[in-house]
């Protein structure tokens, strides 16, 4: 990625991730775009959410529950716990808690190899 400062792939995965995923294999395969240009829309995706998620999001969130696995490999940090709470604050109020049998945990450090 000459001079790009590559970024996770974290929310490809998410709902939103999948549906451009799906809809650029879909150009890809009516040969209306490269595959080379849906690596740079991928690749546009993953800094622009990480970078809106960032600068929008001021909600607070707190959980509990209890620790079922953990892993570190290759700089990130994975967490299956179970039994979950959930308790979101944000300004104006917070919001009832919700509670779920199971969560997975992705955290990788924000910083890239040189920053400060």
């Amino acid at each position: 990625m000459s001079g790009q400062t590559p970024y996770y792939e974290l929310y490809r995965r998410s709902s939103i991730g999948m549906a451009l995923t799906d809809a650029l294999d879909d150009l890809i395969s009516e040969g209306r775009i490269a595959p080379q240009l849906a690596m740079k829309i991928l690749s546009n995706f993953d800094k622009h959410v990480m970078e809106v998620l960032d600068a929008k999001v001021r909600a607070n969130l707190t959980f509990k529950g209890s620790l079922d696995t953990y892993r570190f490999c290759d700089e990130v940090w994975t967490f299956l716990i179970k039994n979950v709470t959930f308790k979101f604050q944000q300004p104006g109020g917070s919001v009832p808690p919700v509670t779920t049998d199971k969560v997975k945990i992705v955290s990788c450090n924000s910083k890239r190899p040189g920053e400060q």
